[in-house]
């Protein structure tokens, strides 16, 4: 009986393409599986390490627990639910989330929540309220310093700070120092004139 098994020369191009292209995609896909198996077996779950600490918040001491890597933005947002700080760019660019630390205006972006412990933090809540305006809020609103209003709390809080570290001397260098604070809506001259304003009775 003739033997029928296909010699090399009966196989055709196509169907050897097809093998080797098959053969290629089940290595492929073993060689994977076993690399993922490898790294799921030898990946160190991260370690979260809470710590607790008391913050001095617009005069008020709180107890909290937090996770070590928090900023003091986001424990002032969502633990204590302070939202007067705005989270802008959370790359410290923006100024949107300003707030001071013992006086000093601070990027609570780029703060640990743990660096806080031990200063004073005054926030926007802190700086006055709608019966009793800081005279730099009023200033803001009377000099229509704002659109939108996102940036204007860590403006208003570096208004304040520009006042009292002394560089509010004229227009030039109160943009100077306040060039930290970006306003998309683009009431830089109003701001100024806040500023100036504030001034007056900051300083009176």
């Amino acid at each position: 009986m003739a033997d029928r098994s296909p010699s090399f020369d009966q196989v055709s191009r196509r169907g050897l393409i097809k093998g080797g292209v098959a053969g290629a995609a089940v290595t492929s896909v073993q060689a994977k599986a076993q690399v993922r198996g490898g790294a799921e077996n030898t990946a160190a779950e991260p370690t979260v390490q809470r710590v607790p600490i008391t913050l001095d918040i617009n005069g008020q001491h709180r107890e909290l627990t937090v996770d070590t890597r928090s900023t003091l933005l986001d424990v002032l947002r969502h633990d204590l639910e302070l939202t007067g700080s705005k989270k802008g760019c959370d790359h410290g660019q923006c100024g949107a989330c300003t707030v001071h630390l013992d006086g000093t205006r601070t990027l609570s972006c780029l703060t640990l929540a743990v660096q806080a412990e031990g200063k004073a933090v005054t926030t926007i809540e802190g700086l006055g309220s709608p019966d009793n305006l800081h005279p730099m809020q009023r200033a803001f609103v009377d000099n229509d310093a704002f659109q939108c209003g996102y940036c204007t709390p860590g403006q208003i809080m570096s208004g304040v700070a520009c006042i009292t570290e002394g560089h509010a001397g004229s227009d030039a260098e109160i943009r100077e120092y306040m060039s930290g604070n970006l306003c998309r809506c683009a009431a830089y001259p109003n701001i100024v004139a806040a500023v100036k304003q504030a001034r007056g009775e900051m300083e009176g």
